[in-house]
Formats: structure tokens, sequence, C-alpha cells
């Protein structure tokens, strides 16, 4: 299974959602310090960070084929931000699941990467049951503990 997501709060959330899952994980996020010295994951990738940059979007999308290609993940796990667009996208079009969870910290409104994730999400996940207007075809996980 591939995660990801953003190295901060969204990769906290993944953590918290995938505690007990035993399947061999491996996680896609952008380099930060914290992350060099002690990964969550024994196995993991660093990509680009587009953060609304055309040119880095290009960039990690090829980081993210290259990644998809060499290991071929049957399920991907997105909390988000934008830089796991690619990766899902990539993934849905090599027929891997994709499973997106929402934030927590959306509560009424939904993220961009989520309104743009929910139409190729095999399953979609949303912590508060104001967000199932936004989504009707998502499941109310409730709020990560």
């Amino acid at each position: 299974m591939c995660v990801v997501c953003s190295a901060g709060g969204h990769l906290t959330e993944a953590i918290l959602a995938l505690e007990g899952v035993d399947y061999p994980v491996f996680l896609v996020t952008y380099r930060l310090p914290h992350l060099e010295k002690n990964p969550p994951f024994q196995k993991y990738y660093f990509i680009t960070n587009p953060h609304k940059s055309p040119w880095k979007y290009v960039i990690n999308f090829f980081q993210s084929l290259r990644i998809y290609l060499r290991e071929r993940p049957r399920f991907i796990f997105s909390t988000g931000s934008g830089m796991a667009i690619a990766t899902c996208l990539i993934g849905k079009i090599f027929g891997s699941k994709i499973i997106f969870l929402e934030s927590g910290a959306r509560i009424h409104t939904p993220s961009l990467t989520g309104r743009l994730l929910y139409h190729v999400a095999d399953l979609f996940i949303v912590q508060w049951e104001p967000l199932l207007k936004h989504f009707p075809k998502a499941i109310d996980g409730g709020l990560l503990d």
C-alpha cells in the first residue's frame, strides 16, 4: 500500500488511520528535516511539493510515475494535500484502488484535493457529517482519535 500525503498534519492523520493495519506500506511525501531523521515507515520516497506551481506539478507527476512503476501498489491511501494528486491519478489509471480520507480540520467546507480526488476515489471517507452534503457517496468514518 502506498501512503501519499504531505509531511505535517496530513501524515499524522494517515498514521492514526492506519494503526493496526497489517499490510506492507510505503510512504510518499516531501522532504522535511524531522522525516529524514525519524521516518514513520521503513520504506519511503520524497517527491517535490508543488504548492500551486505548475512547473513543480510536472516534476511531481514524473517523480510519482517513477515511484508508482517501481512499486506497483494495489492500494493508495491519502489524506491530502495537493502533492498527492498525481500519485492518486496515476494509480487510478493503472488500476490501484484509491482510498481518500478528508482531513479532520475540514468540518463544513471540503479541501480542494478532496474535491478533485472524490471523483476517482474508490473509497472516500469524511470525519465530519456536514461534509456529506459535499460528498454524498462518502462514508462518515468519524473523527480520528
